[in-house]
């Protein structure tokens, strides 16, 4: 006989980004000013992603649209892999993601798209420790997840490679 399997996850909401902690705020700043060096000429949707590493340094990356939709890359994975090529010793503590767009208002969290969350959610289980996200646009509410699997339940991981 089937079963349903309810899963749930749990945010944090805040108003605005002026309620975040200093550092938080921090963050989300960088991403918006690299929001503004995004190639987005296609879509007009500028996305800018900041890290923070366990040292407190910190990495950004925007997203590079190309004519040939699948060759370009979201800011996520653009700030991620620069990350680890070039900070590979260090663990990634937060991520902050923003947008805006030059057609419409985004008063809402962005959320990263499904490969980006799949691309966090190595490096989480790489470096062995959580690594928060917040999510925010240009104005309106703050989600922060302490965790990537708390936005991509069930993940795919080595574990599923490894089985004989």
């Amino acid at each position: 006989m089937a079963k349903k399997l309810k899963h749930s996850i749990e945010l944090t909401v805040y108003s605005n980004v002026d309620e975040l902690s200093p550092e938080d705020k921090e963050l989300v700043i960088k991403a918006k000013e690299v929001s503004k060096k995004a190639y987005a000429p296609y879509s007009q949707f500028y996305v800018g992603a900041a890290i923070r590493l366990d040292s407190n340094e910190m990495v950004e990356g925007s997203n590079q649209e190309n004519m040939a939709y699948p060759s370009g890359m979201c800011a996520e994975r653009v700030a991620i892999y620069y990350a680890n090529s070039h900070h590979s010793d260090k663990k990634i503590d937060t991520i902050a993601v923003t947008a805006f767009a030059k057609k419409f208002d985004v008063n809402h969290p962005v959320s990263p798209c499904g490969a980006c969350r799949q691309s966090m959610a190595e490096y989480e289980l790489k470096q062995n420790q959580p690594i928060r996200l917040i999510m925010t646009g240009e104005s309106g509410e703050v989600y922060i997840a302490e965790s990537i699997e708390t936005v991509l339940p069930f993940m795919f991981n080595e574990i599923e490679l490894k089985k004989e």
